[in-house]
């Protein structure tokens, strides 16, 4: 197939998708477990072959490091792949927002007014490693009704297809559902890059491009397409230890968010530090993080009172301004000591992504002035910016982090996927029948209560 019959096909099979009820699609993502389970064995076997080879790559210096720990998709003790399957049983869980009504208006007598939620239509999604990314997003786009078209990194084919295979082997074998079969080209895999290049250009069959990957993965689908886009370019996640803030609550969620995964965008990349905390909050914190194998980028105001106590050595190294502002995806983080509240806001709003940052304090209403201020999609009060995940927030999974300011922000789940229309029922009435002067006559405009006609139009 050709790039436009795979466009084609999925504009096909999202019109189908808007009739499918949740009856049906929760028995794909039922079947998909099923599919995922029987064949786990064949898809480790295929991430294996995967990492051998991506290591061979990693070693010849052609492949980060960062990006072959996104690679694996079993973890330790198979954790990994049992979180993947549990998050198929969380999306399945997930009431289906599609056909609920979050606005309801009666212009006039029979002539009444839905904005109703909808599916987003085609989603085409571009990923580097982390396949698990496969079954995430095909199993939201199936819940949401959309369909989606995926491209995954060329150093996780073998684990991307056979994700894939099992998904659209669970579809093809779901039983029909009143005489209606769920659309096999739902989901949909292309594998090379001059696929993506055209795809990128059909605006007319695709309606959403969600790219998850490095930054200039990012920047070239922003730069090289009309579509819309959703996602973000870079992870560069602050953490501010005001000068209230409680040591052992610091050196936890400062440890957890740059050491849990220090290739994820939601790890801490910048430490900024309240100059009253500098002795009291920092040194405990700093060396925390050194026992944790963190390398630290401490500007000058940092390392003197790391070196005053005693902390110093190889892995205390001099920060540079290229540093703030820069995402690690690695055992390393930026320090930097500020004068107050207002001055970390500012660095934050001038160096970070807009991503996620949190602040370490006893104080509420600096908590509260912190929050309102910093212009990001999460912003937290004494937690790890770690919990910026779609799991976490009990999503069921994610299809991205997004720091734009549209339709969705921040971890977008199933929500990201849907759109709304507005659906008008009338009785014959024309526009100008409505207005000031002889024979028209005003609107209603009378809200109609959501808890009589929020699920009116669900299948």
């Amino acid at each position: 197939m050709t790039a436009e019959d795979v466009a084609r096909a999925a504009r096909e099979a999202s019109n189908m998708l808007q009739t499918v009820s949740s009856a049906q699609k929760s028995l794909v993502l039922r079947r998909i477990k099923e599919v995922l389970v029987e064949r786990r064995a064949a898809i480790v076997e295929a991430n294996q072959q995967d990492k051998a080879a991506a290591q061979i790559e990693v070693d010849a210096g052609r492949l980060s490091s960062a990006l072959f720990k996104r690679l694996d998709i079993e973890g330790a003790g198979g954790e990994k792949y049992t979180t993947l399957l549990q998050g198929v049983d969380d999306v399945d869980r997930i009431p289906d927002p599609i056909g609920q009504v979050t606005m309801a208006r009666r212009l006039d007598s029979d002539l009444d007014l839905y904005r109703v939620v909808c599916p987003v239509g085609v989603c085409l999604v571009i990923f580097e490693a982390r396949p698990e990314v496969v079954v995430n997003i095909a199993c939201l786009a199936i819940k949401s009704g959309n369909a989606a078209i995926l491209k995954g990194g060329k150093e996780a084919t073998r684990t991307n297809q056979a994700l894939a295979d099992a998904i659209q082997h669970a579809i093809a074998t779901t039983p029909r559902q009143e005489g209606v079969q769920f659309p096999e080209r739902a989901v949909q895999v292309v594998s090379t890059r001059d696929e993506i290049n055209s795809l990128l250009d059909m605006d007319r069959y695709v309606d959403l491009v969600i790219p998850r990957g490095s930054n200039s993965l990012v920047r070239h689908i922003q730069n090289n397409t009309r579509i819309p886009v959703l996602g973000h370019a870079d992870g560069i996640c602050s953490t501010y230890l005001d000068a209230s803030a409680d040591v052992e609550k610091a050196k936890h969620i400062v440890v957890d968010a740059k050491t849990s995964y220090p290739a994820a965008c939601n790890s801490t990349e910048t430490l900024l530090v309240h100059a009253q905390a500098a002795d009291t909050v920092l040194v405990p914190v700093a060396r925390a993080l050194l026992e944790a194998g963190v390398r630290i980028h401490a500007d000058a105001r940092a390392q003197a009172a790391l070196a005053q106590a005693g902390v110093a050595g190889g892995q205390v190294v001099a920060a540079t301004a290229d540093d703030f502002g820069h995402e690690y995806t690695d055992l390393d983080i930026a320090v930097c000591i500020v004068d107050s509240l207002d001055a970390a806001i500012d660095h934050i709003n001038a160096h970070g992504s807009k991503h996620t940052d949190a602040i370490i304090t006893e104080d509420a209403d600096a908590a509260h002035w912190f929050m309102r201020r910093v212009d990001a999609a999460g912003v937290y009060w004494n937690a790890s910016t770690r919990f910026a995940d779609g799991f976490r927030y009990g999503f069921g999974t994610e299809i991205g982090v997004s720091t734009n300011k549209t339709h969705a922000r921040g971890p977008a789940g199933l929500e990201g996927l849907t759109i709304y229309k507005y659906y008008l029922f009338g009785n014959g009435q024309g526009s100008t029948d409505f207005g000031v002067g002889p024979g028209k006559q005003p609107f209603l405009h009378q809200d109609i209560p959501l808890d009589q006609v929020r699920d009116k139009f669900v299948l």
